[in-house]
């Protein structure tokens, strides 16, 4: 069943449990509006920010989130890096591509000085550092993350030219720890660690979904429950087997979602009673 029927059946207006959802329609921590808060009182001075977590906890949405917020901002340039795995010259090439200055890699320090004279004149007329989000940054060389810690430093490291938000997880803090980037981890200034949420957390998770989506209903109350209580704690893990069962509703043309379809569709075989033939 195609996503625009299953939509039709149920009345809401995207499904909820895939990644493609609306910003205005994605789940928010405390802990986030608080980084977020920080992050945006920071843009004037520049530096680094970190978001890390395990895998499942958010931390793509959480940043794809904040970056909508610093788009509302006047005169903040935000670019969003797709490839963090690249070598040190496809660095230079998706940072010049980034922030508009056509470099030439083969000419590292040509290339270093037309970033930084491009950065250095945003922050002149706008009082605010571009900033530059890369997500998945555990992908990242340590030769490259030097760089961008050498690229956005100016006056003898007393000056910051651009506020990056580095993403990634677990193995990213660890990193920070060796010789090589631990002078770039002295300079993160706001960490958020996205953290296993409670039972309690994701079925405030799952009623706010739910009612973003438009149907509120979508789920009976004990089936919230039950989910929230069977996902490891994790968000990722909660929407797919959310996803499941709605596409499995829709199979069976259910009006609503229960406890019911939940242990048919996830209960092991060898736990279902098993059928005997009458004598």
């Amino acid at each position: 069943m195609t996503d625009k029927n299953l939509r039709a059946l149920f009345g809401i207006k995207y499904n909820p449990f895939l990644p493609n959802l609306p910003i205005e329609a994605l789940w928010v921590t405390p802990e986030a509006e608080s980084f977020a808060h920080r992050v945006q009182t920071m843009i004037s001075q520049g530096g680094f920010a970190l978001i890390t977590g395990d895998p499942g906890q958010g931390k793509s949405k959480t940043l794809q989130w904040i970056a909508q917020r610093l788009s509302k901002m006047t005169n903040i340039t935000v670019g969003v890096m797709e490839r963090p795995q690249s070598k040190l010259a496809d660095f230079y090439r998706e940072l010049g591509e980034l922030f508009g200055v056509g470099l030439t890699p083969l000419n590292r320090y040509g290339s270093f000085k037309a970033l930084r004279t491009k950065w250095k004149a945003h922050c002149q007329s706008s009082l605010a550092r571009p900033v530059l989000l890369i997500d998945e940054a555990q992908e990242a060389s340590s030769g490259c993350l030097t760089e961008l810690r050498l690229l956005q430093s100016a006056c003898f490291d007393s000056e910051s030219l651009l506020f990056t938000i580095l993403c990634g997880d677990g193995r990213l803090p660890n990193m920070f720890r060796t010789p090589e980037l631990l002078p770039l981890g002295s300079r993160i200034r706001a960490r958020l660690q996205l953290t296993p949420l409670t039972p309690e957390q994701l079925q405030n998770y799952l009623n706010f979904a739910l009612e973003q989506a438009g149907y509120s209903q979508l789920m009976t109350p004990e089936l919230i429950r039950t989910l929230a209580a069977h996902s490891l704690n994790n968000l990722r893990v909660l929407n797919h087997t959310a996803a499941d069962m709605l596409a499995a509703a829709a199979e069976r043309n259910l009006p609503r979602l229960d406890e019911s379809l939940y242990f048919e569709l996830f209960t092991p075989a060898s736990s279902k009673p098993r059928r005997t033939k009458a004598s």
